[in-house]
């Protein structure tokens, strides 16, 4: 059996996906449904696509309550755990063994997303997250 991830890591890793959850809710916040669903890219790419990427292919648990239950889940595995299942939507060849690589594979698509987001909230009405000069 395999030991709860209660270690400084298991917090770390958490911590940080956190902080891009919120920084993803962020700069969402108070957009209309109309420039939610605006395509600003010309490939046609819009905030609820990249929303719906995030909730359905990295997460899976992406709305307020199911992030609290997916954090949950967190606190009770071992970061060694391997995984339970594994879901048909990745390429052929793309494996993740165990918690710790989930998360981290997690945390970058959020970040790396949060940042294109940044970049079409820009576009879309000015309205900027965070700066840096």
């Amino acid at each position: 059996m395999t030991q709860p991830a209660t270690s400084n890591q298991a917090t770390d890793l958490t911590d940080y996906l956190t902080k891009q959850r919120e920084h993803v809710l962020g700069i969402l916040e108070g957009l209309s449904e109309e420039a939610m669903r605006r395509p600003v890219l010309p490939t046609g790419w819009t905030c609820a696509g990249l929303v719906q990427h995030l909730a359905l292919d990295v997460e899976r648990f992406w709305y307020r309550r199911e992030i609290e239950l997916a954090d949950k889940i967190i606190a009770a595995t071992s970061l060694e755990a391997p995984l339970a299942w594994w879901p048909d939507f990745f390429p052929p060849g793309f494996h993740l063994d165990n918690l710790r690589q989930v998360l981290l594979h997690v945390i970058a698509e959020t970040a790396s997303h949060a940042g294109h987001l940044d970049a079409a909230r820009e576009l879309i009405d000015g309205e900027t997250w965070l700066i840096l000069t």
